[in-house]
């Protein structure tokens, strides 16, 4: 069977361009230009639209995002091994043997990691991949037994505490003189499917922030980052759709360069013989599938943040989430807002919106940018 990218799937944001555009002295300067990858990496599509003067320079910048996803997705694919390069499977590969010395990108990204991971308290965490690697396992073959028309099987606990055995970041050495990761226990790996794209579209839209000469979006497998405020100052409108039915829940407006990041319970599933539905979105303190939301939504500046912080918000009470939330907008200085969609049956004590299928929390800050869809 083909091994599926490592990443998880963070879909339920969609980049609405709408009818606005620059005024009509700049319009006639700006030229659109738009462009698209199927297989730059993540087993997913990168998307590029930029507005600008100069065409071959657009096109440019394209090719610099398009270069760097792949980059990324070679280091940080636990599946597959490309020539000339040690990422994370070779990191896994050797582990308890000897370190790896790998491209500062990765160390960079395990950095990143590492921070959520103390940031969250172990809600989000990439040590968990021996856990990880326990589900996607059964996921696959319940995929293909629902297709068939039968259940899933589930995977015991006694099986999932075994893989937890293997986890935590004590046992990782990361030597930035060396630029070396090791893992000291033979049985653990690392999986980085919670911050890979963000991280990824974060270091392109960092790239591209002083080569794009008006605005720019990136759409990194859904993880949208946006480059500059528009020429004619209008926000950005990014909708986040129904989990059951696809269609727009709500729109957020915001201006200038921000991310957009979902993780949500509807596209990688099966369902057990117990009926239950079982996505890859796994909780660290359960060591099963969260289960409080269909789908959480972070509107932050950096992307890595806000793909760290959707699937850390996915594990935690909206409650909980705010504090993460708090947290990390005291350390970094950064705002961070939050949508949090969650089924009626399993509605928190928490003020927000109603609708015929779900009840709707979000931050304050998303006051008076939210349009809700009739």
């Amino acid at each position: 069977m083909k091994k599926r990218g490592i990443l998880k799937i963070s879909a339920a944001a969609v980049l609405l361009w709408g009818c606005t555009a620059a005024p009509a002295e700049e319009q006639k300067e700006l030229i659109k230009y738009s462009n698209l990858s199927y297989d730059a990496g993540f087993d997913t599509v990168y998307a590029y639209t930029e507005y600008g003067t100069d065409e071959e320079a657009m096109k440019e910048n394209f090719e610099t995002g398009t270069g760097m996803f792949s980059q990324c997705n070679a280091l940080f694919d636990i599946y597959n091994s490309y020539e000339g390069v040690s990422g994370l499977k070779e990191i896994n590969d050797n582990a308890g043997k000897a370190p790896v010395e790998v491209d500062p990108v990765l160390i960079g990204m395990l950095k990143e990691a590492k921070n959520f991971s103390e940031l969250t308290d172990g809600a989000f965490d990439i040590t968990i991949g021996s856990i990880l690697k326990v589900w996607h396992n059964y996921r696959e073959e319940g995929i293909e037994e629902n297709a068939a028309g039968r259940p899933g099987k589930v995977p015991s606990m006694e099986e999932l505490q075994e893989a937890a055995a293997h986890t935590g970041w004590s046992h990782v050495t990361i030597d930035e003189e060396k630029n070396t990761v090791y893992l000291d226990d033979p049985e653990m790996s690392l999986d980085a499917g919670g911050i890979a794209k963000g991280y990824a579209a974060e270091m392109i839209g960092q790239a591209l922030d002083d080569r794009v000469s008006s605005y720019a979006s990136i759409n990194a497998g859904r993880n949208i980052r946006t480059v500059h405020t528009k020429a004619d100052g209008s926000d950005w409108r990014i909708g986040i759709v129904d989990p059951e039915t696809g269609s727009s829940l709500l729109v957020i407006s915001k201006p200038g360069s921000c991310s957009f990041v979902t993780s949500g319970d509807y596209e990688r599933f099966y369902e057990g013989e117990d009926g239950t539905r079982y996505h890859h979105i796994i909780d660290p303190s359960t060591l099963m599938p969260a289960a409080y939301y269909r789908s959480v939504t972070i509107i932050t500046e950096d992307s890595s943040a806000a793909d760290c912080l959707s699937t850390a918000l996915f594990c935690l009470s909206v409650e909980e989430g705010r504090a993460v939330l708090q947290k990390y907008e005291q350390q970094s200085g950064h705002t961070a807002d939050a949508v949090w969609i969650m089924a009626k049956d399993k509605t928190q004590d928490t003020e927000g919106k109603d609708t015929d299928r779900y009840h709707i929390a979000y931050t304050e800050g998303l006051e008076g940018r939210i349009t809700w869809s009739s």
